[in-house]
């Protein structure tokens, strides 16, 4: 959070700690002001910067570790016996809009404005003001303001994205599998991302993978199979 320090976060995660919660999502504060109005009575420079943000995870990461939580992913935490840290071990992990999930639905309804659903068929996005929202629920219509229909190369791409964000790995094997690649068209895949972040990540017939050392940059690399990558200027941080 903006002005946060380690001493701060660390008596955050104790008082969350007493309360025994079965897992837990550990995000960053996104700072967009170009979107949320409000934030800019956030002064820049109240923000963490990218090293300040990952030492502030880190305390806490290692504070949840200690206290017997599973690490999942990227930005989660759970009890050993949740099914959040079943499904990471059994590689059944999936993530969504809200983050991490062992529910292997094919639809996500999304409720309220703004509000994003998915569909085996794409996304639909529902009005992001309330007064259009609203108005269209008395009205007996759907709030739907825009969408997008997948495309069969959307779906590889969520799926080589997803692989990444909930197991650091691709299994060369399922994309042969399941999507028809042969080695030629894998390689064309990997070579962009092998040759912009190096040795953050390692490649093999087996696939892709990000050793533990590039962990921390996971959302960087998965941005690099993202077809529809925004500027900088469109995102919060990634790290």
């Amino acid at each position: 959070m903006p002005y946060q320090s380690p001493v701060r976060i660390a008596d955050s995660v104790q008082k969350l700690l007493a309360l025994g919660p079965d897992r837990v999502a550990l995000y960053g504060y996104a700072h967009v002001p170009w979107m949320a109005r409000r934030q800019v009575m956030i002064p820049s420079d109240g923000l963490p910067r990218p090293e300040e943000r990952l030492q502030l995870f880190e305390t806490a990461r290692q504070l949840f570790v200690a206290d017997g939580y599973d690490e999942i992913g990227i930005d989660h935490f759970a009890r050993p016996g949740d099914g959040l840290s079943v499904a990471a071990r059994s590689g059944a992990l999936r993530r969504n809009f809200q983050g991490y999930t062992e529910d292997g639905a094919a639809v996500l309804v999304g409720l309220g404005a703004s509000s994003i659903s998915r569909f085996p068929q794409g996304y639909a996005q529902n009005a992001p003001a309330t007064s259009a929202h609203v108005g269209a629920i008395r009205d007996g219509r759907f709030s739907t303001a825009r969408g997008h229909a997948f495309t069969g190369e959307d779906r590889l791409r969520a799926r080589l994205i997803e692989a990444l964000m909930c197991d650091f790995r691709i299994d060369a094997a399922e994309f042969r599998r399941d999507f028809g690649l042969d080695d030629a068209a894998l390689a064309a895949l990997f070579a962009p991302v092998a040759e912009a972040f190096g040795a953050m990540v390692q490649v093999s017939d087996e696939g892709l993978s990000i050793p533990e050392p590039g962990r921390p940059l996971t959302r960087m690399i998965a941005r690099g199979f993202d077809a529809y990558a925004m500027s900088e200027k469109g995102h919060s941080p990634a790290v």
